[in-house]
C-alpha cells in the first residue's frame, strides 16, 4: 500500500519586507563607504597627475640633451583649465586654447600638451611662466615650483632646481609625500 504525503508548512522564497530590508542594509553600507571611495579617487588622481608632471619634466630634459637645442615647458592657467606644453622656440610662443588645443607662433613646435579642465579632479598652477631646458647640461632656467591641486584643495608640489631635477613634496600633508 502506497500513502501519498502532501508537503505542509511554509512556501520557500523571500517577503517583500525581507527584500526590502536586505536593500536598506545594502544602500547604507554603500552610502558609508562612497565617501572614502571619492577621496581615494581624488587621491590617485593627484598621484597620478604629479608622476605624469614630473615624466614630462624629465623627459623634456632628455629631448634639450639628445637634440642639441633648448626645450621648453611652458604653463598657462585660466577659467577653462590649466595647461603645460613641451616646445622648442621662445618663451610663451606656444599657448594652450580653451579646450586643450595648443596655438605656436614664431616657428616653435608643440611637442606634447597636457590640458586640465576646470571641472576635472586636478588643476596645474606654476610659480613661472616657462622653464628652460638647456641642451649642453641639462639644467633649467628659471627653477620653478609646479602645484598640482586637487579639488579639495591637496595640494602637491614638483620643485625643479637648477639642474633640472625634480622632487616632490605636499604642503598640506598629502599621504605619501615629504612635508614641504
Amino acid at each position: 500500500m502506497t500513502v501519498l504525503c502532501q508537503a505542509t508548512g511554509r512556501p520557500r522564497g523571500l517577503t517583500l519586507v525581507e527584500c526590502l530590508m536586505v536593500l536598506t542594509i545594502v544602500a547604507l553600507l554603500l552610502g558609508s563607504a562612497l565617501p572614502g571611495f571619492g577621496k581615494l579617487t581624488e587621491k590617485r588622481h593627484l598621484e597620478g597627475t604629479v608622476a605624469q608632471l614630473a615624466t614630462d619634466i624629465r623627459h623634456t630634459r632628455s629631448l634639450a640633451v639628445a637634440s642639441d637645442g633648448g626645450r621648453r615647458l611652458s604653463f598657462r592657467a585660466g577659467a577653462g583649465g590649466s595647461c603645460y606644453v613641451v616646445h622648442d622656440g621662445p618663451a610663451q610662443a606656444c599657448q594652450c586654447e580653451a579646450g586643450g588645443s595648443v596655438q605656436c607662433t614664431q616657428g616653435a613646435t608643440a611637442l606634447r600638451s597636457v590640458f586640465f579642465p576646470a571641472e576635472g579632479p586636478v588643476q596645474v598652477r606654476a610659480n613661472v611662466g616657462s622653464i628652460l631646458f638647456h641642451p649642453v647640461h641639462g639644467t633649467s632656467t628659471p627653477t620653478g615650483t609646479l602645484r598640482v591641486v586637487a579639488r579639495s584643495g591637496a595640494t602637491v608640489h614638483q620643485v625643479v632646481n637648477l639642474m633640472g631635477r625634480t622632487r616632490a613634496c605636499s604642503p598640506n600633508g598629502v599621504p605619501g609625500f615629504p612635508a614641504c
